[in-house]
C-alpha cells in the first residue's frame, strides 16, 4: 500500500482536520471522537491513510486526547522538538502525511514504556478490526489483539 499525502485527501478534510493536520492545530480537550473509544482497531493518518497506532498499545490517560503507548510502527512516525507556546515537547508527525498528530510526553504507564502520545482525534481514522483486511490493513491485524 502507498501512503502519501494528495489533493484529494487534503479537499476532503473538515476544516477542524485541516486546521490540525495541516496548521499544527490541537482540538480541545475531551471534544475529540476517540478520547474515550476503545474498539479493536488501528488508528491511520486522515491525509496519508499510513498506519500509526493500534488499539492494543492505546490507554485513558485522562487528559482529553487519545493516548497511546507507542506507535504502531515507529517507521511511520517523525518526533521533531517543539518550543513553541513557551513549552519545550515533542511533537509527532506522520511520515508520509506529514500530518501534525499531537506530541509525545515521559509520563505514560511504566509497564507500557512510560510514553504517552498524546494524539489529536482530527488527524486519525480509525479502521475497525472487522474491515482491516478489506481495507489493505491485515498485516496489523496480529497488533490489534
Amino acid at each position: 500500500m502507498t501512503y502519501a499525502k494528495t489533493a484529494e485527501a487534503l479537499a476532503r478534510l473538515t476544516p477542524e482536520e485541516y486546521r490540525v493536520t495541516q496548521q499544527n492545530g490541537t482540538e480541545r480537550p475531551f471534544t475529540g471522537a476517540y478520547d474515550h473509544h476503545f474498539e479493536p482497531g488501528i488508528y491511520v493518518d486522515i491525509v496519508s491513510g499510513e498506519p500509526l497506532f493500534a488499539s492494543s498499545d492505546k490507554f485513558d490517560s485522562g487528559c482529553g486526547w487519545p493516548a497511546f503507548a507507542r506507535p504502531i510502527d515507529d517507521a511511520h512516525v517523525v518526533e521533531l522538538h517543539d518550543s513553541t507556546h513557551g513549552m519545550i515537547r515533542t511533537e509527532v508527525r506522520s511520515q508520509h502525511g506529514d500530518s501534525h498528530l499531537g506530541h509525545v510526553f515521559p509520563d505514560g504507564p511504566r509497564a507500557l514504556g512510560g510514553l504517552r502520545y498524546c494524539i489529536n482525534s482530527a488527524s486519525l481514522r480509525f479502521i475497525p478490526k472487522a474491515q482491516m483486511e478489506a481495507e489493505g490493513y491485515g498485516e496489523w491485524l496480529d497488533r490489534v489483539g
